[in-house]
């Protein structure tokens, strides 16, 4: 089986993204409806959750009601270890770190491959 590059997941992405922005909308902009797809200019402007992901732990209910300031949770990352870069979950990429200017930000090293 071939595995799919990362414009066939963006285009798959997109497909869904379609299929999602078809079923809530009753009319498009022109007042009626149609079976046409609405293609992926249509689709640049529809917002994506973009979250940066440092790691990820485990605890019991009790363990976590006891934290509070000045708590430190051990991530299951080490800190060389790369963040994940995910789009609406899915891990698309992965980075470093970074300052810019007051703000973090992350520098991206890969791009994930499509599964």
């Amino acid at each position: 089986m071939k595995k799919q590059t990362t414009n066939d997941a963006v285009e798959e992405s997109l497909d869904q993204a379609t299929e999602a922005l078809i079923k809530q909308t009753d009319e498009l902009a022109d007042g009626g409806s149609t079976d046409e797809p609405i293609g992926i200019s249509g689709l640049m402007n529809v917002p994506v959750q973009v979250t940066v992901q440092l790691g990820t732990t485990r605890m019991n209910l009790s363990d976590l009601m006891q934290l509070g300031p000045g708590s430190v949770m051990t991530l299951d990352r080490e800190a060389h270890e790369p963040c994940d870069i995910l789009v609406n979950g899915r891990v698309i990429a992965r980075g470093e770190i970074v300052t810019v200017g007051e703000q973090y930000g992350v520098r991206i090293s890969e791009i994930s491959p499509a599964s």
